[in-house]
C-alpha cells in the first residue's frame, strides 16, 4: 500500500488514504454494537507493515482500542492524533446506495463514517506510517489513537484507556475531531478550530398519574398527558445570549470587534448560514427533549411518563446547572427531575504551540486565509484527555473542498461521503503538526 514519493516532491497519499478508508468503511462498527475489533486489526496490520509499533486493548473483546506510537528522543513534548472508528447507524432506505460500500465515485469517498470520523482515521494512520517509513524521530512520542465507543459511551473506549492505560494514551497536545471547516466572510477564509466543548448533561423528568383501562380514559390520570405540555415548553426554549471566551475570540478573529450578547447572533446571521449554525447553539444552554416513555401496553393508561431531556451546557457548568434550566423553562408543576451523568464541559488556552502550528499550515496552504476559534456543541473524545491530563486538545481536520453547510448535513445523515482532495490536505497537516511538534524542545 505505501508509495514511493519523488525527491524533492510533496508526498502524494491519495491512494493509500483512500484505499485504507475504503476498508475501513466496508466495516460496519454502528455504535450499538460497535464491533470496533476488526477496524482495530486492520489498522493495526497496516501500521506494523509500516513500522509503527501498535498495541490493542480492550474490556470487551469485541471493541478493541488501537494505541499506536512513533517513539521520540525524550527530549520534547508528545502528541496524540485521537480519533474512533464506531459510527452511527444508518437507515439503507435513505441512502442512494450501500451505506457500508466505501464507493469511490469521482472525487470523493462513500460511506458510514466518512466525515465521523474514519476519514481523520484513515489520514492519522498514513500520517503516521509515512513518517515511520522516513525514518523520522520526533522529540516527543507521536501516538494514534483508534478509540472504540465515542458515539454513545459504554466505559470501553477513551475514558477507560485513561483510567486503565494512562502511561499509553497520555499527551501534552492532541489533535481530534470537531472543526476544520472553512468559511468565507467578506471574501476572507477562515478555518473553524474547536477549543471547547459544552457539557452534555442529560435530564430525566418523571411525571405521575394513575393507570388504567384505556377503554375508560376518563376514570385514569394519564401522565403522559401531563407530561404533554412540559415537552411543548422546552421545544420553545430559547436562552438569554452570553458570550462565553471562546466566541469573544472567534468574533475578535473574523469581525475585528466583539458584538454585545443581544446582536451576536443576528451578525453571525449576516457572516453567512454556515456562521449562523455555528454560533446559534454556543450562545446560551440548549434543552432538547429526545426520548419519551410511558405505557408498554396499547390498552393500559400510564402511571409514569418519562422524559429524557439532552441538555447542552456552557464550559464551567454543571449537571445542576442542568436541572435548574430545566426547571426554569417548564415551571412550577408535579414532576421529578434528575440530573444523569454528565461529559463534556471542558476548555484548552488558545496561545499554545499546537494552534501556532495549525495557524501556520493554514496560512502556508491557502493565501490570507487564518484560523478561528470556537466551542463545539457536541461531546468528543477530547474530554478525557483534558480532564485526566490536562492536555491541550484542539477540534481541526482541514476541509476546503466540501463546503460546510453541506459536511454538517451529511454528518450523522444519509449519503455521507467524503472529498479525496480533503483526505489528502488532512494527511498533510497531520505530518505537518507532527513536525512541527516533534521538533519543540521542553
Amino acid at each position: 500500500m505505501a508509495l514511493e514519493a519523488t525527491p524533492g516532491a510533496i508526498p502524494d497519499f491519495r491512494e493509500e488514504t483512500v484505499s485504507l478508508l475504503r476498508e475501513l468503511i466496508r466495516i460496519d462498527t454502528s455504535n450499538p454494537p460497535g464491533n470496533e475489533t476488526e477496524a482495530a486489526k486492520l489498522l493495526r496490520d497496516y501500521l506494523e507493515r509500516n513500522g509503527v509499533d501498535c498495541r490493542l486493548l480492550a474490556l470487551d473483546p469485541m471493541r478493541s482500542n488501537l494505541v499506536a506510537r512513533l517513539p521520540g528522543r525524550g527530549e520534547g513534548p508528545s502528541l496524540a492524533f485521537l480519533s474512533h472508528t464506531d459510527t452511527v447507524g444508518a437507515d439503507p432506505f435513505e441512502w442512494t446506495g450501500d451505506p457500508w460500500s466505501g464507493d469511490l465515485t469521482g472525487d470523493e469517498v462513500w460511506g458510514r463514517g466518512a466525515l465521523d470520523m474514519k476519514g481523520q482515521v484513515a489520514a492519522g494512520a498514513v500520517a503516521i506510517a509515512s513518517l515511520a517509513r522516513e525514518g523520522y524521530e520526533p522529540a516527543g512520542d507521536l501516538v494514534f489513537v483508534a478509540a472504540a465507543d465515542e458515539e454513545v459511551g459504554y466505559e470501553v473506549g477513551m475514558p477507560w484507556l485513561c483510567r486503565e492505560h494512562p502511561e499509553l494514551v497520555r499527551a501534552d497536545y492532541a489533535i481530534n475531531e470537531g472543526g476544520g471547516e472553512r468559511i468565507v466572510v467578506d471574501g476572507k477564509p477562515f478555518y473553524i478550530c474547536a477549543v471547547a466543548e459544552k457539557l452534555t448533561a442529560p435530564v430525566r423528568l418523571r411525571v405521575r398519574g394513575r393507570s388504567g383501562h384505556a377503554s375508560m380514559p376518563e376514570i385514569a390520570d394519564n401522565a403522559l398527558v401531563k407530561a404533554a405540555p412540559f415537552v411543548e415548553r422546552l421545544g420553545r426554549h430559547h436562552p438569554e445570549p452570553e458570550l462565553i471566551p471562546e466566541l469573544e475570540a472567534f468574533f475578535l478573529a473574523v469581525c475585528g470587534q466583539i458584538p454585545l450578547p443581544e446582536e451576536a447572533l443576528e451578525l453571525a446571521r449576516s457572516l453567512g448560514p454556515a456562521v449562523a449554525e455555528t454560533i446559534e447553539p454556543l450562545l446560551g444552554p440548549t434543552l432538547a427533549p429526545t426520548m419519551i416513555r410511558a405505557s408498554d401496553r396499547r390498552n393500559v393508561i400510564p402511571a409514569l411518563c418519562e422524559v429524557i431531556v439532552d441538555c447542552r451546557l456552557q464550559p464551567g457548568q454543571t449537571s445542576a446547572d442542568a436541572e435548574q434550566a430545566v426547571r426554569e423553562q417548564i415551571g412550577p408543576g408535579d414532576y421529578e427531575i434528575r440530573a444523569l451523568e454528565s461529559a463534556g464541559g471542558t476548555r484548552s488556552p488558545l496561545d499554545t504551540p499546537l494552534w501556532r502550528a495549525i495557524e501556520g499550515f493554514i496560512g502556508a496552504e491557502e493565501s490570507g486565509a487564518a484560523i478561528a476559534p470556537v466551542c463545539t456543541p457536541g461531546f468528543t473524545d477530547s474530554h478525557w484527555l483534558r480532564q485526566t491530563f490536562g492536555t491541550v486538545a484542539y477540534g481541526f481536520f482541514p476541509v476546503r473542498t466540501m463546503e460546510a453547510e453541506v459536511a454538517s448535513r451529511l454528518i450523522h445523515g444519509p449519503d455521507e461521503r467524503v472529498a479525496v482532495s480533503d483526505l489528502e490536505l488532512g494527511v498533510h497537516f497531520l505530518r505537518h503538526l507532527a513536525r512541527e511538534i516533534g521538533g519543540l524542545r521542553e
